[in-house]
């Protein structure tokens, strides 16, 4: 289903396929402590294991490994994972630099364009994400962007000794379908 990379070009960022050359962007964006925290990642990247990553990821056609580009300037990447292909449903997973890109429309962006392409050009019919229940800005943004809150799967991260919820939510074609025509 995802075989195909695309380059996907709105009017603050260009999506295109990961690469080797975004190496150094996904060293920074892993290794920022806010960003860790906001994705409970735990564990830390080797600069050789994360070419090694971004070297593979245009032969999977079960994802989709978009780097969010600024001009020249990597801000971040936006993945469609977790392929269902019986349920046509798939996860989203973004994740900016850091707080030096935040609150600059990357990501709303961002996750738009890879909407739009997703129930454009593809069969999918659902497409679900899990955010951490202290992460407000980004809930904020996907419910903007249409998503629904489902349920929440409770002391889901344990962070500096203290357990946190994670929020799950899911957008539905017929609900983007809807929106991009009010938007229109």
């Amino acid at each position: 289903m995802f075989a195909e990379k695309p380059t996907l070009k709105g009017e603050r960022v260009t999506l295109r396929p990961v690469g080797p050359e975004h190496v150094d962007g996904l060293a920074e964006l892993v290794s920022d402590p806010d960003v860790r925290r906001l994705t409970g990642s735990h564990a830390g990247f080797e600069a050789e294991q994360l070419r090694l990553w971004y070297a593979t990821r245009g032969d999977q056609p079960d994802r989709l490994d978009l780097a969010i580009m600024a001009g020249d300037e990597f801000v971040g990447e936006v993945v469609l994972n977790e392929l269902d292909p019986p349920n046509l449903a798939c996860n989203l997973r973004i994740g900016l630099i850091g707080p030096r890109v935040f609150g600059k429309g990357y990501g709303s962006e961002a996750i738009e364009l890879v909407l739009d392409h997703a129930f454009g050009t593809t069969p999918l019919h659902r497409i679900r994400l899990g955010v951490y229940a202290f992460n407000e800005r980004a809930r904020h943004v996907y419910e903007k962007l249409g998503f629904v809150e489902e349920g929440v799967e409770r002391d889901a991260l344990l962070w500096d000794g203290e357990w946190h919820d994670a929020v799950l939510m899911a957008i539905l074609r017929p609900e983007w379908r809807a929106r991009s025509r009010s938007l229109a």
